[in-house]
Order: structure tokens, then sequence, then C-alpha cells
């Protein structure tokens, strides 16, 4: 069973929370909880918490688009004055909440049978999996130059204690709170934390594929299909790395193994920082990511992302490069055996394969079903199979109400 990420509101009134807070019965702490959570909303829709006084959390995490990007461009622009374009696709802040701390060496004999077997790294949140908490990942978008571009956290202190809602963290945290400049940031962080853990808006299983596994609905046969495929290790192979049914403990699948891989996705030039061919962005080792940049082994190595909601997204990978799901899911079926169809080709009119990775880490690039295959042999899924698959992945959509 994967460890859970401690709670962050429970750890923030034991640990942070005023003297008088003391004491609290289990209801009382509940509404403290769910203060908390309520201060971190408000914290969260709020631009006025960014340098250019335009974009808040939710400007990126849209909540109409499951807390992902809102739109099809491949990166926000971001900044002081909103100019600055990011390095990578906006990820989804759903279905985190079971996200295990980084490791290099992971072990879960719940899905593997066996404790012996490394999956190797596996676990963190964003793209690379540098940081273990919501407090943290918080922290990355207030302060990233192409983000949120604050200069410090004095500039967002001072934002939050003119705010209606620094009523509510003097209640929280006492009335001397923001006499401490970082320990009155550190609480802004753990309440943007503690809302990022509220089940209704962030974990709440309610897609149609919930209602199947809870007997509540049926899958149409075009959607049944499309889940075989998706489970079939010789077809799609998916349910490999994006876990489809039940834990053993009957918890509902997360989509996502938590692990890392490189897939060799085609370059984006929509990406400004990839106007330089000298740039790479290697995932794992860098450069966002500091402390694992002398692991060659890791490049081109990048989280594997939850597929609940995936549907409602117009981009696709680290990168953003596919803009429709049946793109995305064709590249795992043919990204070898037609090539030609997602990189581009060089003057002499050869097929440049994994051109947003050196070649000396090719080695690293994922070749387990279903990339196993060789240029022109059939693909791993035919046309209708895609479909099929797409299909499925629909069902994984949050909101669904049966129809009867």
């Amino acid at each position: 069973m994967r460890a859970l990420l401690p709670f962050a509101c429970l750890a923030a009134l034991a640990t942070c929370a005023s003297p008088s807070q003391a004491g609290l019965s289990r209801a009382e702490v509940a509404l403290q909880v769910a203060a908390l959570a309520a201060l971190g909303r408000a914290l969260f829709f709020d631009p006025a918490l960014s340098a250019s006084r335009a974009q808040a959390c939710a400007s990126c995490h849209d909540p109409a688009h499951q807390f992902g990007p809102p739109g099809p461009s491949a990166v926000v622009l971001g900044g002081k004055h909103l100019r600055q374009p990011g390095l990578r696709a906006v990820p989804s802040l759903k279905y985190l909440q079971a996200t295990p701390q980084f490791s290099e060496h992971y072990y879960d004999s719940d899905e593997e049978g066996d404790a012996s077997v490394d999956n190797g790294p596996t676990g963190g949140l964003t793209w690379d999996g540098r940081v273990d908490r919501g407090r943290e990942q918080a922290r990355l978008p207030l302060m990233s130059p192409f983000e949120m571009a604050n200069d410090g956290a004095d500039e967002i202190v001072a934002t939050v204690r003119k705010a209606p809602y620094a009523v509510a963290l003097r209640k929280l945290y006492g009335a001397a709170v923001f006499s401490d400049r970082d320990k009155a940031f550190e609480m802004v962080l753990e309440a943007l934390e503690a809302f990022e853990q509220s089940y209704r808006d962030f974990y709440p299983y309610s897609s149609k594929y919930d209602a199947y596994l809870g007997g509540a609905t049926t899958l149409t046969p075009t959607e049944m299909h499309g889940l075989a495929l998706f489970n079939d290790p010789a077809k799609g192979n998916c349910a490999h790395c994006h876990t489809s049914a039940r834990g053993r403990d009957g918890t509902p699948p997360q989509f996502t193994d938590y692990g890392f891989a490189a897939l060799g996705v085609p370059r984006n030039p929509a990406i400004a920082a990839n106007r330089d061919p000298l740039y790479f962005d290697l995932g794992l080792c860098g450069p966002q990511r500091t402390d694992l940049a002398d692991h060659p082994e890791y490049c081109g190595m990048f989280k594997t992302p939850s597929l609940r909601n995936v549907a409602t997204r117009q981009v696709f990978f680290h990168n953003g490069v596919f803009h429709q799901l049946r793109d995305a899911v064709a590249f795992y079926a043919q990204r070898d055996s037609n090539p030609e169809k997602f990189y581009p080709r060089d003057i002499a009119g050869r097929v440049q394969k994994f051109d947003d990775l050196p070649e000396r880490y090719w080695t690293n690039i994922n070749v387990e079903p279903p990339f196993d295959r060789h240029q022109d042999d059939p693909a791993a899924l035919s046309e209708p199979e895609i479909e099929d698959i797409a299909a499925f992945l629909e069902t994984l959509t949050d909101g669904y109400r049966s129809v009867k």
C-alpha cells in the first residue's frame, strides 16, 4: 500500500496552531481544518498574489478544466507583465493526494507482489518530482519568474495582510501571525496545501468508470473494448504504468504508478526555450531539478501523470506537443512503427526521431510494449483500436451522472 503524504491541515494544527487551539475536540479540529481549507481556496483564486496582479493559481489550474490548463497553449504566459512563457505544460492538481514522497528506489509490494522489486525513481510532485508536499509545490509558481513572479515572501505576505481573508489567517494562527513574515508565508503555503486536500474538489472519484467499478452503470461495448486494449500487455499495455484496477484494499485506481519514464516525445517548437538548439528539458536530471544532474541514466524521464480527466485536456505530455487525446494515444501505438507521423525530417529527408533528447541519453527511452516495434512493423494498435482506447479514457472524466 502506498504511503500517503501527511494531511496538511492536521499537521498545521498540530505544529503551527496558537496555544489557544490546544485541547480541541475532534469536531473542533474538523472545523479548524475546514476553515484552513476555505482560506486556501480564497488564496488559490486571488490574482493579487502575483506580481502582475492578474494571475491566480486558478488561472493555470482552472477548476472548470479539472484544475488543469484552461486552453490549448503548450505553456502559459506569466511573469511580472504576463509576457514570460513557461517551460512545461501545466499539470492537473487533481488526484495527487496519494502521491508518495520521491525516492530513487521505490518498492511497492501491493502492486508488484514482490517487495524486492525496485521500481526505480518514483513519486514527488511536478513533472520532475522535485518537491514532496503541496505547500512546497505552491511555493514554486509563487516565486517562479515565468509564473507569478514574486520577488520574495515579504511581497506575498504584504498582499495577504491587506486582503479580506487576513481576518481568517489571524483567527487560525493568532493575532500576531503577521509579526513574523517567514511564519506568515508558511501559513499561506499551508492553507493552499489544505485546500488542495479537499476531496470534493480534488479527488471526488466521480467518473463513469468509478460508477462502473461500483456497479452503478455499465460501459458501452466500445468503452469495454477500449478498457480491454488499455489493459492488454500485448496491445496498449497502458495499465502497466497507468494502473486501472482497484488496490488490494479496495481503493480506487489512480491511473498512475507515480513512476518516471523517458518516452522520447517530439520537440515542441511552440515552447520559446526550444528555439535554442542547445536547450533540452531533461526532466529528472535538469535543468529545473538540480539534485540529480549527475545521474545521466535519468535524463529524459518525466513523471507518469494520472489519466483521470485526461480527456478534458487540450495539451498532452510534459511539453504539450499534442493537442488531441487521440494523437497522444496514437503516439504510444505508432512511435516506432510510424515515426514519420510525429517527428520532423532533416534536409536529406530522414526522420529525426527522438529530436527532443540528446542521442547520448537514448538508452533511457522506454522500449517496453507498445514501444517495442521497429519502423514499418505493424503498429501495436489499429486506427479503430486507438479510437476505442480514447473512448474508454473519456469515462475517466469526473462529474458523471448516470442516465436512468
